[in-house]
């Protein structure tokens, strides 16, 4: 028998099911716009990971009561929020798109991959889409693990992955530009743990 446990936030429904198996809510709407935002929080699950995009704050409080078991020592929690500059100059705001489908797919298979690497009990991923405000969370990465170790190195691993693999683009809108939508879209691996930029050729 599935054994199904939901967990109310103010934004969505954990629903962590007792199989192996991610479990996909359902989505209602007339709209086609994959980016519609009356079609999110969407949400890719198992009893010990849960994935979501979602337009809404991010509930931070929730994700750490999904992460928290008996076998686990620790949990960590990272937020990536919107920093008001990037190389010297004012960033007034962000905004972030995404490929939905396949965006939760590849979180997905980044929390599947870390959680059997480094022996996570947990693993929580949640990137907002829409615009994101200075000082507030674009991403929570929450896990946990027997000992703080792997919980350090796992919850690094899984933000460098998102930020290298997953179908999510950001645009800034800078202030010198007398707030004119001149947004530079760049996709996540613009810069590596230590804030250096990455270069590509």
């Amino acid at each position: 028998m599935l054994n199904t446990h939901q967990m109310s936030t103010n934004d969505f429904t954990f629903d962590a099911s007792g199989n192996d198996a991610p479990q996909k809510t359902s989505v209602s709407s007339s709209s086609s716009s994959v980016l519609d935002p009356a079609n999110f929080p969407q949400t890719l699950t198992s009893a010990t990971i849960f994935i979501a995009l979602t337009y809404g704050p991010l509930d931070t409080a929730a994700y750490l009561r999904f992460t928290r078991s008996a076998l686990a020592g620790a949990n960590v929690l990272f937020l990536g929020t919107t920093r008001n500059n990037f190389d010297s100059r004012p960033v007034s705001r962000l905004s972030y798109s995404a490929y939905p489908s396949l965006a939760l797919k590849s979180l997905y298979a980044i929390a599947e991959d870390v959680q059997k690497k480094h022996e996570l009990v947990k693993v929580v991923i949640v990137h907002r889409l829409g615009e994101v405000k200075i000082e507030e969370e674009s991403i929570a990465v929450a896990v946990s693990s027997g000992h703080r170790a792997s919980g350090w190195k796992g919850a690094e691993e899984i933000l460098e992955r998102v930020k290298a693999r997953a179908e999510i683009w950001k645009r800034e809108w800078f202030a010198d530009t007398g707030e004119v939508q001149e947004g530079v879209w760049r996709a996540n691996k613009d810069r590596d743990a230590e804030g250096n930029i990455i270069q590509t050729t």
